[in-house]
C-alpha cells in the first residue's frame, strides 16, 4: 500500500473512533455531557484533533449514521444497470442486513438519543437534508429521471425512509417477537407491491 492509501486508513481509523466514542459516552452520559475534550479523551486523541473531523459533538455521534448512507449510495451506483432504483436498494438493504446487523442496530440507538436531544436531532436534520439529496440524486441516475422535474426519485426516497421508520418503529417496540431484518423484508414487500419506476 502507497504512503497516500495509509494514510488515508489512518484518517478513517481516527474518524471512526471518535465517532464511536461519541456515541458510547452520549449512551453512558447522556448527550448534554458529552463535550468534544471527553470524546477525544476516550478515542486517544487531541481535541485539536476531534475539530479537524467534526463540528461539534452532535457531528461526531451522527457520523457513522451518515458514513452508512454514503456507503449505500455508493452501492447503488454500482449494482447492475437492469435493476430498477427499488430492486437495487433492496439488494443493498439484504446484503447490508444480513452482514452489518451491528450498524443498523447502532442507527436504532441514535434514533433513540435524538428523541431526548433537541440539538442532536437539528444537526441530524442538517445532515439529512444534505445527503439525502445524495440518495435522490442517485436514484434519479438509475431511473433515468430528472430530480428537479420529475416526483419519481424524491417520492421513492421519502417512501423508502418511511417505510424503514416504521420498520425500526415496530422493531424496538418488541411486540411482534420479529426481528428487523424480517420487518424490512416486509416494508420493502410493500413499497414494491405500489411504487413502480416510470416508463423512460
Amino acid at each position: 500500500m502507497n504512503d497516500a492509501g495509509l494514510r488515508e486508513r489512518k484518517k478513517a481509523a481516527t474518524r471512526a473512533a471518535l465517532s464511536e466514542a461519541a456515541m458510547r459516552l452520549a449512551e453512558e452520559h447522556g448527550v448534554e455531557h458529552v463535550t468534544a475534550e471527553a470524546i477525544a479523551d476516550a478515542a486517544g486523541v487531541s481535541p485539536r484533533t476531534f475539530h479537524n473531523y467534526f463540528a461539534n459533538k452532535e457531528e461526531a455521534i451522527l457520523a457513522a449514521t451518515w458514513d452508512f448512507v454514503r456507503d449505500v449510495v455508493a452501492a447503488l451506483r454500482a449494482r447492475p444497470a437492469g435493476e430498477s432504483a427499488l430492486e437495487a436498494l433492496r439488494h443493498i438493504a439484504d446484503d447490508l442486513t444480513a452482514t452489518s446487523g451491528a450498524s443498523v442496530e447502532r442507527i436504532a440507538a441514535r434514533m433513540r438519543l435524538m428523541e431526548t436531544s433537541p440539538a442532536l436531532s437539528s444537526r441530524n436534520d442538517v445532515l439529512r437534508e444534505e445527503v439525502g439529496r445524495m440518495v435522490v440524486d442517485a436514484v434519479a441516475e438509475r431511473s433515468g429521471t430528472d430530480p428537479d422535474r420529475d416526483l419519481y426519485p424524491r417520492l421513492l426516497v421519502a417512501s423508502l425512509h418511511a417505510a424503514l421508520n416504521a420498520a425500526m418503529d415496530v422493531w424496538r417496540a418488541g411486540k411482534t417477537g420479529r426481528d428487523l431484518t424480517d420487518l424490512l423484508t416486509e416494508a420493502f414487500d410493500q413499497l414494491d407491491a405500489g411504487l413502480r419506476e416510470p416508463p423512460r
